[in-house]
């Protein structure tokens, strides 16, 4: 990677977000730049000087306003960074809406895909053109992106699809959920399934395009699994947390992951974790009345 390097993480203010800033502030160098992005502007602000303060902190931390549910704004954030530095050398799409048990999954629907799949998609779109050479741009997901976790009848939605098919197969879940349709069409109630297997196919679209150009230079892109974590986002899903991480603990394989190299080859476009590749067409559907989800 270059000397002086760029990264950004979007969902930086808590939690696993705010983990991978305090270690790539420790890990790059003093003239590194990391962005720690959020929407609400002073908790963006406190949690960037929270970090500088930090014993072990070396590169400069800089908060800035993110919504990235705005996908002008994602696209402009790309430009500038084009504009005033050369593009960027790391991006970690992290942003997730938080969701509670006892919610209407329907009511929730539209600002859960928002978070977490328009964004990707127009993160994807933005920055990945914008990736200085050996750059990284991973997107967090979560074992629940392999493709088995879904209906079969809604498999070639995502199996091999562009990006452009991806988010086509998203939209038409989200108006199945408005119109009352999406269990009748094969869609699980939980948003989560559906919304990381998406995630996880936009990044296999992108990567199919771009996997020659990139593994010649360096570049990953990929998914990530961080496994289960110990965050308010969290927590309320699981019955059993004896075995959780916290925040610092699940950064560190996927930091480990940004910053190995050379890059190997088997990685690049996959969902992995802990370093190892998970097979795209694992798993099972969720049976609907166990409310307990899998990291």
């Amino acid at each position: 990677m270059n000397t002086s390097r760029i990264a950004l993480v979007t969902g930086a203010n808590q939690g696993l977000g705010r983990a991978f800033v305090d270690g790539l502030a420790a890990r790059m160098h003093r003239d590194d730049l990391v962005l720690l992005t959020g929407r609400n502007h002073k908790r963006v602000t406190d949690a960037a000087r929270e970090v500088t303060q930090l014993p072990g902190t070396q590169a400069r931390v800089e908060g800035r306003v993110l919504d990235v549910t705005d996908k002008d704004a994602i696209a402009a954030f790309a430009e500038d960074l084009q504009t005033c530095h050369g593009g960027v050398d790391i991006v970690l799409s992290n942003a997730v809406a938080r969701l509670l048990p006892d919610e209407s999954q329907a009511e929730r629907a539209d600002e859960f895909i928002d978070v977490s799949n328009t964004a990707t998609h127009a993160i994807l779109r933005s920055f990945a053109p914008v990736l200085r050479p050996g750059g990284r741009l991973l997107v967090v997901a979560s074992t629940l992106g392999t493709l088995g976790h879904l209906n079969p009848r809604l498999h070639h939605l995502f199996d091999g699809a562009s990006l452009d098919q991806v988010e086509s197969a998203v939209e038409s879940w989200r108006s199945a959920i408005q119109a009352g349709t999406a269990q009748e069409a094969g869609w699980p109630v939980w948003l989560n399934v559906p919304s990381k297997v998406a995630q996880v196919a936009a990044v296999r679209a992108v990567a199919a395009e771009r996997r020659e150009h990139d593994l010649a230079v360096g570049t990953l892109i990929t998914s990530v699994c961080p496994g289960m974590v110990d965050t308010a986002t969290s927590r309320p899903w699981f019955s059993d947390y004896s075995q959780a991480q916290s925040p610092a603990q699940a950064a560190e394989a996927v930091l480990d992951l940004v910053f190995a190299e050379p890059v190997d080859p088997a990685l690049y476009g996959e969902l992995v974790r802990f370093g190892k590749v998970l097979d795209w067409h694992d798993g099972t559907p969720p049976v609907e009345q166990d409310r307990i989800l899998t990291p």
